[in-house]
């Protein structure tokens, strides 16, 4: 199995081996349901949900496999060297300390921004009666082109969109209470759902 699906809890401090404070990030990872075993992935449910939450077609299927009803489902490619079977609880060991994971997630959602605070952008004149200090300037040539190209940095929604983090190192996990530790921030507000995989970059890095 090259996953697991979780919720994040929130960030805080630990200490490594070294006395160095780290930041981390506290993930509830698991325990995911396995759903549906096809030919090159497995389907994996996380967080129970209540059978009056659920749209009918859905439930029906929970209930011909005799499984709890989950409010999130994803599938993972299967690991050729692991046999699954239906029912069966994926949990936190999979991943150990010193691990690298790619974490999945939608970033937290900031609304309708301006350029200044969505792009970056160095802003107008404070000074000398300016009156556009954060305002959008020249957004294009005159004559040649003619017109704004496709693309260009404008105010507008800023968040709310599918980020994914590489290469995070697990500090520790905790297999009783379903905890992973993460080095760093990963994607999302409080209680957001994310996807946690086995790093591709990394592992290829290590066997190459």
């Amino acid at each position: 199995m090259t996953g697991l699906l979780g919720k994040k809890i929130g960030m805080t401090q630990v200490f490594n081996e070294s006395g160095e404070r780290v930041g981390v990030t506290v993930i509830e990872a698991g325990p995911c349901l396995v759903l549906a075993i096809k030919e090159k992935v497995v389907q994996i449910g996380f967080d129970l949900a209540k059978e009056n939450r659920v749209k009918k077609p859905l439930l029906g299927f929970f209930k011909k496999i005799n499984v709890a009803p989950c409010k999130v489902i994803k599938e993972f490619f299967k690991d050729a060297s692991k046999e699954y079977k239906v029912g069966e609880e994926l949990k936190v060991d999979m991943f150990k300390p010193g691990d690298y994971v790619d974490v999945t997630g939608i970033s937290i959602g900031k609304g309708f921004q301006g350029g200044m605070k969505r792009w970056h952008w160095q802003g107008g004149p404070e000074t000398h009666g300016s009156t556009s200090h954060r305002r959008v300037g020249s957004i294009g040539s005159s004559t040649t082109p003619g017109r704004v190209f496709k693309g260009h940095h404008m105010p507008g929604h800023m968040g709310a969109q599918k980020k994914t983090l590489q290469n995070l190192q697990v500090v520790s996990s905790d297999n009783q209470n379903n905890l992973l530790l993460i080095k760093g921030a990963v994607p999302g507000c409080k209680n957001g759902y994310l996807v946690i995989r086995e790093a591709k970059k990394k592992r290829a890095k290590l066997l190459g």
